[in-house]
């Protein structure tokens, strides 16, 4: 007897397999894990009410961008935006004395590669670093759209277009001012070199050892000369191998202290616990066989976001 397929049961095998790279899409589109999956609910909701007048015209995984695209240009009206520290102001110089966290301010959240798109986790370097998701946050809606369709997913301009209900001359003129302006907030985006696997295993097994020990001089040797340290939502930051040394020097205390292995962002990085209980989330950019900086995000229930515990 041949089974006749209900339309729901139909759209859910249909645009499942699209679900984790839209929710990579959003995310670089809004910086926040939480705001991605509640406008990727939006978007299969808005989607599932229109099926039935889907002409395909377009892909259907054109079609979800479309939506998705769309209901995130809605939600940037309001112009908030989210940001790491160094995206606020100067460098600190006081490793004692710290700006008072400010909770109030929309921070830029962490992805782990469980949560991902797999390809966009392979090639974490184009398009899912931190470095680059921080940077996006600095354009404008329409240009930020238009560099993630084209740079980032590689979309011809006329795909592009058809998303954004431009033309494709718009397209190539938003995006060269997006590009302009990106290379003026990170120019050296693109220019981090990892080491290979095993090297980058070692140099973190090392990082480790030496943060649960507060081991200062061998954190001095694994850190570049321009080495940064945020921690959001702190709004004081460190710029330079000196000053997040007299940082750490300040502020580690090595007993109790345990660093667990995770991913995010298609980086390698740590939850932070302090006597078994969780207390940040570390994100490390690597540059040849050296660390190049460290987003501590100092929010203990961002852990349970990696499957790990609150408490160990």
């Amino acid at each position: 007897m041949t089974v006749i397929e209900q339309p729901h049961d139909e759209f859910v095998r249909l645009t499942g397999p699209f679900r984790r790279e839209l929710l990579t899409h959003c995310y670089r589109m809004l910086g926040s894990v939480q705001d991605a999956e509640d406008l990727v609910q939006e978007t299969y909701l808005r989607a599932w009410r229109s099926y039935e007048d889907f002409q395909g015209r377009a892909s259907l995984r054109t079609w979800l961008y479309r939506i998705a695209t769309n209901a995130c240009l809605n939600a940037l009206r309001d112009g908030s935006r989210r940001v790491l520290p160094a995206g606020l102001g100067g460098p600190a110089t006081d490793p004692i004395t710290l700006g008072r966290r400010d909770p109030e301010i929309p921070w830029l959240e962490p992805i782990p590669d469980e949560q991902a798109d797999p390809a966009a986790v392979v090639a974490g370097r184009a398009g899912l670093r931190l470095a680059l998701i921080a940077a996006l946050q600095h354009l404008p809606a329409r240009q930020r759209t238009v560099l993630i369709l084209r740079d980032v997913l590689a979309w011809s301009a006329e795909e592009a277009a058809n998303v954004l209900g431009i033309t494709p001359a718009a397209v190539h003129s938003t995006l060269q001012r997006a590009r302009a302006r990106l290379d003026r907030l990170e120019p050296a985006i693109d220019e981090i070199a990892e080491p290979a696997e095993q090297e980058q295993r070692a140099l973190l097994d090392r990082y480790a050892d030496a943060f649960e020990r507060a081991d200062i001089a061998a954190l001095t040797r694994l850190l570049t000369k321009d080495a940064v340290w945020q921690m959001p939502p702190n709004p004081s930051w460190f710029a330079g191998r000196d000053s997040v040394i007299g940082l750490l020097a300040a502020r580690l205390r090595g007993e109790g202290t345990r660093l667990v292995p995770l991913r995010a962002n298609g980086q390698p990085g740590f939850a932070m616990y302090h006597d078994g209980d969780a207390f940040a989330v570390q994100v490390i950019t690597l540059r040849g066989p050296a660390i190049a900086a460290v987003t501590a995000f100092h929010d203990p229930a961002l852990v349970r976001r990696f499957g790990l515990p609150l408490r160990i």
